[in-house]
């Protein structure tokens, strides 16, 4: 990665038709911070990755990802990992056979790429399934192995929207652990999550989305005093949107 911020954009903005999905947005991301970008369903959290990952190009504004700017696609995607919410995974393979094919894409030697493979399929449980089609697979396990597929090339920067979704208390545990030892080896991870408890518990920095708008940033525990203080009223309403699905991730975690 070059020096500067693993992910900086200014006045960046998408437009679909009449809808404004994300207003203006301007970050700054060191590298090797977990940052938590929350908000609920329908915030323009996707939209925001996805035109970080040159997946959607912006409407107006910049952005440049480990260095790289949004528009040359060649030089962001070697540098980045993307899960998104839905993993692409090819329901005939098994799920060795699709990190196997992923390893190729990404041309990591074969010797490596099978310890790597063996490794995270061992952290995340999956080393008894893998010779199993995906198709059979639950969607923890389809998460699962979508999360393995998006760091296996050790990128710079990874882009994870959704990551604990689908998944039961135990793997839900391994994932938020996984995403420490991420941050601990110096990958910057993107980390989308409509789920309060998440981003309290992992992010080193929080950016509160709210109907396309960036609302407030900061870490974790200024956010919730501020919230809870009422000194920023779309910040207490982003907030208030959040809150239903406390109890739900507490349950699974």
């Amino acid at each position: 990665m070059s020096d500067g911020p693993a992910i900086h954009t200014e006045s960046l903005t998408k437009r679909f038709d009449e809808t404004l999905a994300v207003d203006d947005l301007s970050l700054s991301i060191d590298p090797g911070t977990v940052y938590g970008f929350l908000g609920p369903n329908g915030a323009g959290k996707t939209t925001t990755m996805r035109m970080l990952t040159t997946l959607t190009r912006p409407t107006s504004g910049t952005a440049r990802v480990a260095g790289h700017d949004v528009y040359d696609r060649d030089g962001v995607t070697p540098q980045v990992g993307y899960l998104p919410e839905e993993p692409p995974l090819y329901d005939e393979l098994t799920g060795r056979e699709q990190l196997e094919y992923v390893a190729g894409l990404r041309d990591i030697p074969e010797g490596e790429a099978r310890e790597r493979i063996d490794a995270l399929l061992e952290r995340f449980d999956l080393k008894a399934d893998a010779n199993k089609r995906i198709s059979a697979y639950s969607k923890g396990m389809r998460q699962k192995t979508g999360v393995i597929q998006a760091v296996l090339h050790r990128p710079d920067v990874a882009f994870l929207d959704e990551p604990t979704s689908g998944l039961d208390p135990r793997a839900a545990r391994t994932m938020r652990d996984t995403i420490a030892d991420l941050a601990e080896r110096e990958m910057t991870v993107f980390l989308s999550t409509h789920i309060l408890p998440v981003v309290d518990e992992l992010a080193d920095e929080v950016g509160v989305l709210h109907e396309g708008r960036l609302v407030a940033e900061g870490a974790p525990e200024d956010l919730k005093r501020k919230a809870e203080t009422g000194e920023s009223r779309s910040l207490e309403d982003a907030f208030l949107e959040v809150t239903d699905d406390d109890a739900v991730a507490e349950a699974r975690s």
